[in-house]
């Protein structure tokens, strides 16, 4: 049994999270492991059975992964700890929500690249309980982990997720994490503790939330004034023509503009085979020598960006991607034992038919600039960080291009219409070195297809 931190005294890493965040979260944390038993102290947050609360449960810890066939990098690259199919270690989140507590103690060693997926509706009340399960590679770390959402305006400092501000969670304690988001857009979150470190390790994922415009929530159309012909709009003037009610939208534009048929979010990351070595194998880095061996989408390169979503996320959802209201029970799937990806669950193909209108969400937590393009198909930016791009009095300043730049820390989010004739084109990095895995040759890296379909069933959740 793993003992209590606090009785080793302050290791490096709890003194550079700050002691009293990690006390902190003991305080207020439910207890899993009895060395580290605490009073348990109730949040002052509302309680989550409104008709607006979604409850998620995560779990922190760490695991194996697989990337794409490239060049050995000894003793880096294929690491030789990894037990097959996989080759590089990692540190990750897991999607634990409806398990019992011996459930979630059994997802310890199980981390996934991306973290979960997650999306809500303006408005909702989000309760999000992070449980940290330890490193199973690594027992000599007492690592804390927070959840942070970069860019989301709204969280009072106690949910912020920053250790040295609000709290960390210690291994086998959990916290719970309350959110109401006001205003929609494409965020991310990540592990702040060690931030560098388990940010690159592969603590990052997904989240965006969904308009009011939507008039939907759950999938249940609720039709707003708001959006009515002559409604006054935040800019000045009225609304000119109706809102469809129960159509899907990336903002609350007023005009209808950002309506879309199908969305596909992507976690844009790099990988340092030998960063992941050194960790699997109680070594330290020096990060200022960052030197990427992959770069990713969703925590895959290609080929693998384009392989369907795994199946290891059990019956109820092929991917850890949480439908609102309806969230999948995520568990061990024997069928998927020798499934390669099965810890690298989201897929970024994007599957569209002819004359869609596709919104992507992208977002990077990476350390790298990127610029993606797609050849004959035009882009155009409808926000940035979060922010629809409109000027004071309502002004679209939409730009249309065949490149979006993404800064590290940035999001984007971008419609295309897909062409009349149906084909294959490919969505890359403009910056050619980075579409190779590990220095090999032939395509890798941050590549993957968009296949435009003369039909194709309506999309009913992102990256399907």
């Amino acid at each position: 049994m793993t003992k209590n931190p606090l009785a080793r005294g302050l290791s490096r890493r709890v003194f550079l999270a700050g002691g009293a965040g990690l006390v902190g979260a003991a305080a207020v944390g439910t207890r899993l492991l009895p060395a580290l038993a605490a009073p348990a102290v109730t949040a002052a947050v509302p309680t989550p059975t409104g008709p607006n609360s979604v409850t998620v449960h995560l779990a922190g810890t760490d695991g194996w992964v697989s990337m794409p066939d490239a060049p050995a990098d000894a003793p880096f690259f294929p690491d030789s700890l990894a037990p097959a199919p996989f080759d590089t270690y990692c540190f990750g989140f897991r999607n634990v929500t409806g398990m019992t507590p011996s459930q979630v103690a059994a997802e310890r060693g199980k981390a996934q690249i991306s973290a979960p997926m997650m999306f809500f509706d303006e408005e909702d009340d989000i309760f999000i309980t992070l449980t940290n399960l330890g490193l199973a590679q690594r027992p000599d770390l007492f690592d804390g982990h927070t959840l942070h959402w970069h860019g989301f305006v709204n969280a009072i400092p106690l949910f912020d997720g920053v250790p040295e501000l609000s709290l960390a969670v210690p291994i086998g304690r959990d916290f719970t994490y309350y959110y109401r988001p006001h205003d929609a857009g494409t965020y991310m979150y990540h592990c702040h503790f060690e931030d560098v470190e388990h940010v690159q390790m592969g603590m990052t994922g997904m989240v965006f939330v969904r308009p009011k415009q939507n008039q939907r929530r759950r999938g249940v159309i609720t039709a707003s004034p708001a959006f009515a012909a002559g409604a006054p709009t935040p800019w000045g003037g009225t609304v000119a023509t109706t809102i469809p009610a129960g159509k899907k939208y990336a903002y609350n534009d007023y005009d209808g503009s950002t309506r879309y048929d199908r969305e596909f979010a992507f976690m844009v990351t790099e990988l340092w085979s030998a960063a992941h070595y050194r960790d699997a194998h109680i070594q330290v880095n020096d990060w200022t020598d960052f030197d990427p061996s992959f770069w990713l989408l969703n925590g895959r390169a290609y080929p693998d960006t384009v392989a369907p979503n795994s199946v290891a996320a059990g019956p109820a959802n092929n991917q850890n991607v949480f439908p609102v209201g309806a969230l999948p029970v995520i568990g061990a799937d024997p069928a998927a034992a020798a499934n390669r990806l099965q810890y690298q669950p989201i897929s970024s193909l994007i599957n569209c038919k002819v004359g869609d209108t596709v919104l992507l969400r992208l977002a990077n937590l990476g350390y790298q600039n990127h610029s993606f393009t797609v050849d004959n198909i035009d882009l155009t930016v409808i926000a940035k960080d979060a922010s629809l791009l409109k000027g004071r009095d309502g002004t679209a300043n939409y730009i249309t291009t065949n490149t979006v730049d993404l800064g590290p820390g940035e999001s984007r989010d971008v419609l295309f219409t897909a062409p009349s004739v149906p084909g294959k084109y490919l969505l890359y990095d403009r910056k050619y070195s980075y579409l190779n895995n590990g220095g090999g040759g032939g395509y890798g890296g941050m590549v993957t297809e968009i296949r435009v379909n003369a039909s194709l069933a309506d999309q009913t959740e992102p990256n399907h």
